[in-house]
């Protein structure tokens, strides 16, 4: 029903930048309805919610990238971005998009489990 795409990941020398993209196509027609967010692994590692934004386009962070992270979308195109400024080596991870939790916001608990998923993109900060 809800199919999500990463795009924008790759390699960056620390102190760069980075924008990944999330193409969103939902059959339901109810893009825009939900919220969104971006959450990241390094294996061997709990995920990590980096940042969410509600349908009103609230947004939220992880204290780790607050000041750096921006969470954004483009309800025409369908798309949701994360512009990643100031990037440091321990922001290497799979990147995940995903949609629809019963709750938005970046806390632990089913409650915050996203519905839908892409297949990552993988982000490699080197110092």
């Amino acid at each position: 029903q809800v199919h999500l795409a990463e795009s924008g990941g790759g390699s960056v020398q620390a102190g760069g930048s980075l924008r990944l993209s999330c193409t969103v196509s939902d059959a339901r027609g109810a893009y825009g309805r939900y919220c969104m967010g971006w959450v990241r692994q390094v294996p061997g590692k709990d995920r990590e919610g980096v940042a969410a934004i509600d349908h009103t386009g609230t947004t939220s962070y992880a204290d780790s990238v607050k000041g750096r992270f921006t969470i954004s979308k483009d309800n025409a195109k369908t798309t949701l971005y994360l512009h990643m400024d100031s990037l440091k080596p321990e922001d290497s991870a799979m990147y995940y998009c995903a949609a629809d939790p019963p709750l938005c916001g970046l806390g632990p608990g089913s409650l915050y489990e996203y519905n839908y998923w892409g297949q990552g993109t993988q982000v490699t900060v080197s110092s």
